[in-house]
């Protein structure tokens, strides 16, 4: 145990007998003040007075006064990661090994010093679908393409102390963050015969959704992946004290409006509203009539609304989920008992919290909906949803497809906006059993009636959790999911992430060709390009609305005035004859789940499948690196890590490679999805001896950085501003240094570092946002680039942009990238790095033109911490930890 744990107070707690010790709130602040703060900056207080001492008089202060700049250095008490952003992780871990090994310590101590665990969810495929033996195909499918990954992991869990793994075909990271790993309160027992020590459970993991685990009051974030491995190794993860945006909902959801209706609506609000790096927090008389699964899916989508995290206090729905999901009893009679004693038990009759701001949603005017075509913020009642494709899809069809031609081939004719994918899938809405029940009760009563699945569409079901078929199987409701097409395919993210696989093989050459297909999916993401690269249009919905779309068929059903079809006597079947009542979902959900499911369940979660067993990794110290291997590369930033960082921090007379617009996604930087066989990361891997159907995805590969840094920019909705029009629209490309030719970012980014150019990327708002992957900050990297200057930065991309040693700078408000009227040819200098110090800084940028003519900007740069000024002057977070690292070990060695 830490012995800089002595400076916090201790108090004594007796829970059935056995005496614990916590570090008492109420004696850190006085009860009114306490009573008047959020309950999420309770859990901060707490855990910088028990983890970082020396930090609590400016943290009580900030409290205190409200007012101030104040750095908050959080310890997280475990990490979480999945396996596309765990392999980065496992990789950069390895070659820090090398490293530390390298300036002359002992690389057996490089180890995580917090509890990590590993869930394997990313990377299955909906390739088979439609058939009872789906689920084990797909399985095979995965193993046979990432055998050698998963013995790298394997290689981890027996070479990596603290690192534990939940194999593939489990669930999702976060649905078994809720029903197995979570504890709510954390035991840390005494090595002295001291009472062991609790405290909240706080955690942050390498996945932007992980807020989900906020709705059982846990406190916990998603990171990037240089962050995770920074905090893994001890770093604390370090933020500014937190805007508090108080959301107080009143009144109850209408009956049949769902928690998606909930979710989407509240991700259009607050991401209106902005709580971009904020902490959210849920108030008022609405949250007793939400249940822990309405909550779940609100605080999964925090990354959509922008927040840092979406916090549900822990009170009595959370206790009863607990004891739902099998904790112990003894567990839960120690987690009810510290909240209490600590001010962090939520009741209806608490004080609400002041707030920074508050956010006032009314539950009774939620309306059923979805948010597409392009984005999750982008809400659509349902009645509206046909105007919304209208009003993005091209004026006419891309492709024609007579009705005589694809009533041949689907014995019916195609209609416009054809649903090509109706998926079931993410934990944002698998884990939420009322849901789910729905969807059950719609296919049958569908079945019952006459009614089928169109023949165009491809169906999916993968939940995150075995549990979910579970209770589905209890209530006779798999088997009519399956008969409708929605078999299992995978307990894993699929769909969700882009893992959708083809379309049905006939409807596949015709979106090939051009038609603008569509997908409907309960999934938290439906960025361009993201779920399929064939589906033109994404639409998030409800598991019941996705159902709906499958019988429908196209994105252009009226539910409200057309009938999904005609019942066995010729009547009109509309939606509403169908949709379940709330009541009869409730009691079905009542008879259904049992707690013996959850552990059940729990109990052989980090059993793997024979596939798994197959596999063998022998334990090393250092990882025995093969020069031939297309997925585990030593990556060129821990090869050759100098003892003393560089002397200065410079972009000097850089050029711009891109110029983006708005809204630059992390997919839009590094994609996530299928690898083309005809792109330049494709090419690399068939010259090596990669059989095409075993490509695989961008994102099982992001252990390696000549595939990644080949996928840099590739997505065809990267868009360089400055090329002409007609060169447009491939994907991100840009000019070579001697402007005679246009190249992929890749191969014109080699001539600039060829001519001894520095890099920077300019572009416009919320740039980087999306996913967390470290990725996209590590290839933008890779090719050189030295700056990125925004007008704004999504919160994970901006601290991976740093953890890369990358300056994410900031156009000062109300100045944007047109003011500086780029068109490649300039050479760009930031001045006033000499002086970096935490808060805003104020920079200078030099713009010099062809002509000779000089013009001079002010620019931004916010760093947060001390720690994030030192990843910058060390050219990054790992060769930074690694010096460290060295300097302990060689230290502790003398």
């Amino acid at each position: 145990m830490d012995d800089r744990l002595a400076a916090a107070p201790r108090a004594d707690l007796d829970v059935g007998g056995t005496l614990f010790q916590y570090v008492p709130l109420d004696r850190l602040l006085d009860p009114a003040t306490l009573d008047a703060l959020p309950y999420t900056v309770r859990i901060l207080i707490e855990n910088v007075a028990r983890r970082a001492p020396h930090a609590l008089p400016a943290v009580l202060e900030r409290t205190r006064t409200g007012s101030g700049r104040c750095e908050v250095p959080f310890h997280p008490n475990r990490m979480m990661l999945h396996d596309t952003t765990c392999l980065p992780t496992l990789t950069d871990l390895a070659a820090l090994r090398d490293t530390v090994a390298e300036l002359g310590a002992d690389p057996a101590t490089v180890n995580p010093v917090i509890p990590t665990d590993l869930v394997v969810d990313h990377s299955v495929i909906a390739e088979d679908h439609g058939s009872a033996r789906s689920f084990e195909r797909n399985l095979a499918i995965d193993f046979r393409r990432n055998a050698e990954r998963y013995a790298f992991i394997k290689w981890a869990e027996q070479s990596v102390h603290g690192f534990r793994v939940i194999p593939p075909g489990k669930g999702i990271i976060h649905q078994v963050n809720m029903e197995t790993l979570a504890r709510v309160v954390w035991r840390e027992d005494s090595d002295c015969h001291a009472p062991a020590l609790l405290h909240p459970d706080a955690l942050v993991a390498t996945d932007s959704h992980t807020p989900m685990i906020n709705a059982l009051g846990v406190l916990g974030w998603g990171v990037g992946g240089l962050q995770a491995q920074a905090a893994v190794l001890g770093e604390p993860v370090l933020l500014g004290f937190p805007e508090v945006v108080g959301v107080r909902l009143t009144n109850r959801l209408a009956p049949g409006v769902t928690a998606t209706d909930l979710a989407l609506t509240l991700t259009e609000t607050l991401r209106a509203t902005g709580v971009v790096d904020c902490f959210v927090e849920f108030c008022g008389p609405g949250v007793d009539r939400l249940g822990w699964a309405a909550r779940a899916a609100v605080a999964n989508m925090a990354p959509e609304y922008g927040a840092t995290c979406a916090f549900f206090p822990y009170d009595a729905e959370v206790r009863d989920y607990l004891r739902l999901t099998g904790r112990e009893d003894e567990h839960i009679d120690i987690v009810d008992a510290y909240q209490r004693a600590q001010g962090l038990l939520r009741t209806p009759d608490s004080p609400e919290p002041r707030f920074d701001r508050v956010v006032e949603v009314d539950l009774a005017r939620i309306e059923p909906c979805l948010a597409g075509p392009h984005r999750p913020d982008q809400r659509v009642p349902l009645s509206r949803v046909p105007a919304s494709f209208r009003a993005t899809a091209p004026a006419a069809p891309a492709v024609s497809a007579p009705a005589a031609t694809t009533e041949h081939v689907f014995g019916e004719p195609l209609p416009e906006g054809p649903v090509g994918i109706a998926a079931i899938t993410s934990c944002t809405n698998t884990a939420n059993p009322a849901l789910m029940v729905q969807a059950g009760t719609l296919a049958a009563r569908a079945l019952e009636r006459g009614l089928r699945v169109k023949p165009w569409v491809k169906t999916s079901l993968s939940p995150g959790s075995r549990v979910v078929t579970d209770y589905l199987r209890a209530a006779e409701l798999l088997e009519p999911l399956e008969r409708a097409g929605f078999h299992t395919v995978g307990f894993g993210c699929m769909t969700c992430i882009g893992n959708s696989g083809p379309l049905e093989p006939r409807l596949q050459p015709l979106a090939e060709a051009g038609l603008s297909a569509v997908a409907v999916l309960s999934g938290n993401r439906n960025f361009p390009g993201r779920v399929n690269p064939h589906t033109s249009h994404a639409y998030l919905a409800s598991p019941p609305l996705v159902v709906a779309y499958a019988l429908a068929g196209s994105i252009l059903h009226d539910f409200a005035t057309e009938p999904l079809g005609h019942d066995h006597d010729g009547r009109p079947v509309f939606l509403a004859d169908l949709w379940p009542d709330d009541e009869e979902t409730a009691k079905t959900v009542r008879e259904s789940l049992t707690g013996e499911m959850f552990r059940a369940n729990n109990a052989v979660i980090r059993e793997g499948t024979e596939h798994w067993r197959a596999l063998e990794a022998k334990g090393s110290t250092r990882f025995d690196w093969d020069p031939r291997s297309t997925y585990v590369r030593r990556p060129p930033y821990l090869v050759g890590v100098d003892p003393e960082p560089p002397r200065r921090i410079g972009v000097d007379d850089a050029r711009v490679l891109l110029r983006l617009g708005d809204h630059v996604t992390t997919d839009h930087i590094s994609p996530a999805g299928a690898i083309p066989a005809d792109s330049l990361a494709g090419t690399y891997l068939l010259e090596r001896g990669v059989r095409r159907r075993d490509l695989n995805q961008y994102s099982t590969r992001r252990s390696n950085h000549e595939v990644m840094v080949r996928g840099a920019f590739a997505n065809p909705a990267a868009t360089n501003l400055l090329l002409p029009e007609d060169m447009r629209g491939r994907g991100g490309h840009a000019w070579t240094a001697d402007r005679s030719r246009v190249e992929p970012a890749v191969h014109a980014a080699a001539t600039y570092r060829e001519a001894g150019h520095d890099l920077v990327i300019v572009a416009g708002r919320s740039y980087g946002t999306g996913s967390s992957r470290d990725v996209a900050a590590k290839v933008q990297a890779l090719l050189g680039v030295r700056a990125v200057i925004a007008e704004s930065f999504e919160r994970i991309h901006r601290g991976n942009l740093i953890g890369m040693g990358i300056l994410p700078v900031l156009f000062p408000r109300g100045r944007t990238a047109d003011d500086l009227a780029l068109d490649g040819t300039e050479e760009l200098t930031v001045t006033g790095l000499d002086g970096l110090r935490t808060g805003l800084n104020r920079l200078g940028l030099r713009l010099k033109r062809a002509d000779g003519t000089e013009e001079r900007h002010t620019v931004h740069l916010r760093l947060d911490s001390e720690h994030e000024l030192a990843y910058l002057r060390h050219g990054g977070t790992m060769p930074y930890v690694a010096r460290r690292l060295s300097d302990q070990g060689i230290a502790s060695a003398r």
